[in-house]
């Protein structure tokens, strides 16, 4: 089969998928407390009242804002350190005890403390949500870095490398495909924690949404705000993937 007639057949079969699951939703619904379950057409309904009113667009920008911030800290912060970690032996056993007893906190029970010490502002926010992403990045990184073969770092030697070119032509291109397997995964976490901010610190955004939307009953509202974040997490995930891909096309090569 041809790589065009693939992806189309992909694409029908997901596209049938979704509407099968749409029906049974809505047939479940139907049979359903609506306290409890709101139906696929009442949910999509208001969902689209939400974007023509500009609701959910200005609930989404002010949470997007958060998300970034928190994101793109941890990407820096992840990917440099992961690559330290990776090439400094002493440091990653001496951190790597730490850093895992942090990574099996629940990130969720480090909120109170964090508004303890910071207060209900943007900084905490950002810092959960830099918390949420951070490891996936890390260990990928990590992981990354230390696959690379031996005899790549013997040719760069044999040519007079230096670190710093060893980093900039060796070490970084290897490892930028697994780095953008772990931002793609902390895209996920940091959606997560974006929410759990939202919820424990200061109600904003989508998270003040979804909370108006649960004290209010207004069950299809809570659906659609919840579908909507499902929606932009897939978004970005796929986009993350088709990221991954490419930069990940040279592994073909080494078979």
């Amino acid at each position: 089969m041809r790589p065009r007639e693939s992806r189309l057949q992909s694409c029908a079969i997901l596209l049938l998928s979704l509407a099968v699951g749409a029906v049974l939703w809505q047939i479940v619904a139907a049979y359903t407390n609506p306290t409890f379950l709101s139906s696929f057409t009442a949910t999509i309904a208001k969902l689209w009242e939400f974007i023509v009113t500009g609701v959910l667009i200005e609930a989404l920008l002010e949470s997007l804002v958060l998300f970034v911030v928190g994101l793109v800290s941890a990407i820096v912060i992840g990917v440099l350190f992961g690559l330290l970690l990776a090439r400094v032996r002493s440091l990653r056993v001496a951190l790597e005890t730490y850093i895992t007893i942090v990574y099996a906190t629940p990130m969720v029970a480090l909120i109170p403390f964090i508004l303890s010490t910071m207060g209900f502002g943007f900084a905490p926010k950002a810092l959960v949500v830099f918390l949420f992403a951070f490891f996936p990045i890390l260990y990928n990184t990590v992981e990354g870095a230390r696959s690379l073969r031996p005899e790549l770092l013997e040719v760069a030697r044999s040519f007079r490398s230096g670190e710093a070119a060893i980093w900039r032509d060796v070490l970084i291109p290897y490892t930028l495909p697994f780095a953008l397997t772990g931002i793609r995964q902390a895209v996920a976490r940091g959606l997560v924690g974006m929410i759990a901010a939202e919820f424990f610190l200061s109600s904003s955004g989508i998270g003040q949404l979804i909370m108006r939307s649960g004290q209010d009953f207004d069950i299809p509202a809570l659906y659609a705000t919840i579908l909507a974040v499902t929606i932009l997490g897939v978004v970005l995930m796929a986009v993350g993937r088709v990221l991954e891909n490419h930069f990940a096309a040279w592994r073909g090569l080494e078979r």
